[in-house]
C-alpha cells in the first residue's frame, strides 16, 4: 500500500513539474516575442539587452527564493527526489558551460574537422559515467565525491586529497565561467566587464546560497530551457535563410560544398595572396629582429624615438603623434621582453599568412605540424575529455539527487540526449556562419563594414579585428582576425537577423555560464564544509550549522573566483581543458579502481591521485608557454617540445595512466583494506540493491570517527 501511495505521489509531483515548466517556457517565448515587437517599434538595442539580462536573472533568483532550504538532505542532494528526465535537463545545463555554449562552434569554425574532438570527447564521457560511475555512487548514497573516497578507502587522507583535487578542478572551471559571464553581460548591456561579472554572480548566489542543490537543480532545468531555445533559434533561422531547409544539419551539408569551393577560390585570389605575402614579410621581419638580438632591441628603440621626435618637430597630425607615442610606450622594456613579444608576433603573422584552415579536411593544419602529430593530438584530446567528463565532481554529484539507482542510469541517458541536441547542431552553426563570412563580409568595402564588427571589437579586439593591410579598401579573408568565442554570440548579427535574436543568444550563453557556475560553487563549498570541517575537524556539528557553514564558504569561494576572473586569465578553452585534465588524472582512476578493485587501499588511492595530478601539471608547465614562463621563468620565445604532438590541453592522457599504475603498485605494496571495505564494494556492485543500507553507513561512520581519534 505504501509503495502504491509513494508511486502516486511521485506521478503527481512529476505532473506538477511538467505543468510548471510548460508555463515557464511559454512565458519566456512570450517575452521574446514582446521584445521583438518593441524592436520593430524602435526600442533601443541596449534596452533589449537590459530586458534579457534582468528578466532572466530575476527568473533564476525567483526559483532560488522559492526553493530556499536549511535541511541538509535538501541542501546537499535536493532531497534525492529529482525525476530522471528533469535531472537530465539539470545535468545538461550544469554541463553546458559557457565554453561549450560559445566555444564548440567557434572551435569548429577555426579548426574545422579537428574541432570534432571536443564533441566526441565530451559526449563519450557520459557513456563512461553511465556504465562505470553514476549507479554505484548513487547506491552509496553520500553527499559528495570526497565523502565516497573517505568511506571507500578507510580514512580522511584520501578524503582530504579528494577535496584538494575537487577544489583545483572546480575552481579552475569556475573562473572560466565567471569570465564568460563578464564578456556576455558587457556585450548585452554595455556595462563594464567587472560590473557584469558581479551582476551575474549575484544571480548565481541567490540560487546556490539560499537553496543549495534543491534550488540549483530547479534553476538549472529552467536555464536549460532558455539555452536550448537560444541555441536552436538562430541556427534554424540561418539554415532557412541560406537554403530554405529548417533542419540545420541538412542545410549545413549542402552549404559545406559551397564553403569548400569558396576556400579553393580564395586560396588562389590575387588580393588574398598579396595580403598573405605582406603578413609573411612581417613574420620575416620579426624573425630578423629576433636573430639580431640584443642589438636589434636598442636599434629599433632608437628608430622609434627618432620617428616620434621628427613627427613632433614637423607638426605632424595629432593622430600620427599619438599613435607613435602609444607604440613607444608599449615598446618592450628589456631584451627578453622583446624576444617574447617578437616571437609571438612572428607566429601570429605566419599563421595569418597561411591559407585558411580547410573546413572538411581531417587532420589539417595552418602550421608545419605533421598529420601524424595532429592525429595524435586529436585522439589524445578525445580520450582526455572523456575521462575528464567522467571525473568532474560537479557532474557526478548530479547522480546523487535521483530517487533510485535505476533513475541515475536513466538520468545519464536523458543528459546525453539533451546535450546532443546542442552538440549535433554546433557543426551546422559553424558552417553556416563561415558561409556568411565568406560570401558577405569578404569582398565588402571597408566603408560599408557592418556595425557588429565595431561593436564586438570594442568589447575585446581579440574577438574580432579587421585591418586594411594592402590599402585597397576591400576586405580580404586574411585581413580578418576572428576569435572563436564570437561565432555563436555574434551569429545572429553576422547573418543579418533582428537584434532581439542576438539578445536571446546572449541570454542563453548567460544561462549556460550561470548554471555551471552554480554547480561548481556547490561542489567547492560542500567539499570544504562537509568533507573538511565536518568529517575531519568537527564531526559533531549539527545539520543546520553544516548548511550555514557551507553557505559562508560558498560566498568566500564565489568572490575569490570573481576576483580571479577580473584579472583576465588565460583563454577560456585552456582553463576548461585544464579542469578536465585534472579530473581525468585524479578522480576517474581512483573512482573506477575503488568501485571495481577490492585490493585498492587508501595508500594507493592517495598516491595515485597525487601522482596523476603532478604528472598532468608537469606536462602543462613544460608545454604551455605562458605557464612555463610563470613557473619556471623560461621565456615564451623558447621553443616548446611536445610529446608525440599532444597539446597541453590534453595533459590528462599522461596523468591518468600514471595514476592507475601507481594505485595498483602502491596498493600491492601496502596492507590490504579492512573487511568493511570489501563489504562496501560487494554491496555497491549488487544490482538489486537501491540506496545504501543504514548498517553499512553506520559502520562507515564509526570507522571514520575511530580513524579521526587515532
Amino acid at each position: 500500500m505504501s509503495d502504491t501511495t509513494g508511486l502516486g505521489r511521485q506521478k503527481a509531483f512529476n505532473a506538477k513539474l511538467f505543468r510548471g515548466y510548460a508555463a515557464y517556457t511559454l512565458g519566456f517565448v512570450v517575452l521574446v516575442l514582446l521584445l521583438a515587437m518593441l524592436e520593430v517599434f524602435g526600442l533601443e538595442r541596449q534596452w533589449i539587452g537590459y530586458a534579457f539580462l534582468l528578466s532572466t536573472v530575476a527568473l533564476y533568483a525567483g526559483i532560488g527564493i522559492m526553493c530556499r532550504t536549511s535541511d541538509p538532505v535538501e541542501y546537499y542532494v535536493a532531497g534525492r527526489r529529482v525525476p530522471a528526465i528533469f535531472n537530465g535537463m539539470a545535468t545538461a545545463a550544469d554541463w553546458m558551460s559557457v565554453a561549450s555554449f560559445i566555444g564548440v562552434a567557434g572551435t569548429l569554425y577555426l579548426s574545422g574537422y579537428n574541432g570534432l574532438a571536443y564533441i566526441l570527447g565530451w559526449t563519450g564521457g557520459y557513456v563512461l559515467v553511465a556504465l562505470l560511475l553514476a549507479p554505484y555512487l548513487r547506491k552509496f548514497g553520500g553527499y559528495t565525491i570526497p565523502e565516497f573516497l573517505g568511506a571507500r578507502f578507510d580514512g580522511n587522507m584520501p578524503r582530504l586529497v579528494g577535496v584538494m583535487c575537487a577544489v583545483l578542478c572546480s575552481f579552475t572551471y569556475l573562473v572560466a565561467q565567471i569570465y564568460g559571464v563578464g564578456i556576455i553581460t558587457t556585450r548585452m548591456t554595455g556595462i563594464s566587464f567587472e560590473l557584469g561579472i558581479f551582476i551575474g554572480l549575484g544571480g548565481v548566489l541567490v540560487c546556490s546560497f539560499l537553496g543549495g542543490m534543491r534550488a540549483v537543480t530547479w534553476t538549472q532545468v529552467g536555464q536549460y530551457i532558455i539555452l536550448v531555445i537560444a541555441y536552436l533559434v538562430p541556427v534554424i533561422w540561418l539554415a532557412v535563410k541560406q537554403t530554405g531547409d529548417p533542419i540545420p544539419q541538412f542545410a549545413a551539408s549542402s552549404v559545406l560544398t559551397q564553403v569548400v569551393e569558396r576556400e579553393q577560390v580564395l586560396s588562389q585570389d590575387a588580393a588574398e595572396l598579396e595580403v598573405r605575402n605582406i603578413w609573411q614579410s612581417r613574420a620575416d621581419l620579426m624573425q630578423s629582429r629576433i636573430s639580431k638580438l640584443p642589438e636589434s632591441w636598442e636599434f629599433e628603440k632608437q628608430q622609434l624615438s627618432v620617428k616620434l621626435l621628427r613627427a613632433r618637430a614637423n607638426d605632424a597630425p595629432m593622430v600620427e603623434i599619438r599613435s607613435l607615442e602609444r607604440e613607444y610606450a608599449a615598446y618592450p622594456k628589456s631584451v627578453e621582453a622583446a624576444r617574447t613579444a617578437w616571437t609571438k608576433a612572428r607566429d601570429d603573422f605566419a599563421a595569418r599568412a597561411a591559407p585558411p584552415m580547410p573546413q572538411a579536411e581531417p587532420f589539417s593544419s595552418k602550421t608545419e605540424e605533421s598529420p601524424q602529430a595532429i592525429r595524435n593530438n586529436f585522439l589524445a584530446t578525445v580520450l582526455c575529455l572523456m575521462l575528464g567528463t567522467a571525473g568532474l565532481p560537479h557532474i557526478l554529484m548530479r547522480s546523487l539527487t535521483t530517487p533510485s539507482v535505476g533513475a541515475a542510469r536513466q538520468s545519464v541517458f536523458w543528459s546525453l540526449l539533451f546535450i546532443l541536441l546542442l552538440y549535433m547542431t554546433a557543426p551546422a552553426l559553424a558552417i553556416l556562419v563561415k558561409s556568411e563570412i565568406y560570401n558577405n563580409l569578404v569582398g565588402m568595402p571597408f566603408v560599408d563594414l557592418p556595425a557588429w564588427v565595431s561593436a564586438w571589437s570594442a568589447v575585446d579586439r581579440a574577438l574580432i579585428s579587421i585591418l586594411d593591410l594592402n590599402h585597397d579598401g576591400i576586405v580580404q579573408l586574411s585581413e580578418i582576425q576572428i576569435g572563436g568565442d564570437v561565432i555563436v554570440l555574434a551569429a545572429p548579427e553576422i547573418g543579418g537577423l533582428p537584434y532581439v535574436i542576438s539578445g536571446l543568444v546572449a541570454a542563453g550563453a548567460l544561462a549556460a555560464a550561470l548554471s555551471t557556475a552554480d554547480g561548481l560553487l556547490l561542489t567547492l563549498s560542500n567539499a570544504l564544509s562537509h568533507d573538511t570541517l565536518l568529517r575531519v575537524v568537527s564531526s559533531r556539528m549539527g545539520g543546520g550549522r553544516q548548511v550555514i557553514l557551507s553557505k559562508v564558504l560558498l560566498l568566500v569561494v564565489a568572490f575569490a573566483a570573481a576576483w580571479a576572473a577580473t584579472r583576465t586569465p588565460a583563454d577560456i578553452l585552456f582553463l576548461v581543458g585544464a579542469a578536465f585534465s585534472f579530473a581525468a588524472s585524479t578522480f576517474f582512476p581512483v573512482l573506477v579502481m575503488g568501485i571495481f578493485w577490492k585490493r585498492a587501499n587508501q595508500w594507493g588511492a592517495t598516491a595515485g591521485m597525487v601522482s596523476g595530478l603532478l604528472m598532468t601539471v608537469f606536462y602543462m608547465v613544460q608545454t604551455q608557454a605562458w605557464l612555463r614562463e610563470l613557473v619556471l621563468g623560461v621565456p615564451r620565445s623558447t621553443p616548446v617540445e611536445l610529446w608525440w604532438g599532444i597539446q597541453p590541453i590534453a595533459a590528462g592522457v599522461f596523468g591518468a595512466p600514471v595514476a592507475f599504475i601507481v594505485i595498483v603498485l602502491v596498493s600491492y605494496l601496502t596492507p590490504k583494506p579492512v573487511a568493511l571495505t570489501n563489504q562496501l564494494v560487494d554491496y555497491l556492485r549488487q544490482p538489486e540493491s537501491v540506496g545504501a543500507t543504514p548498517a553499512v553507513h553506520r559502520a562507515l561512520h564509526e570507522q571514520s570517527e575511530q580513524t579521526q581519534k587515532h
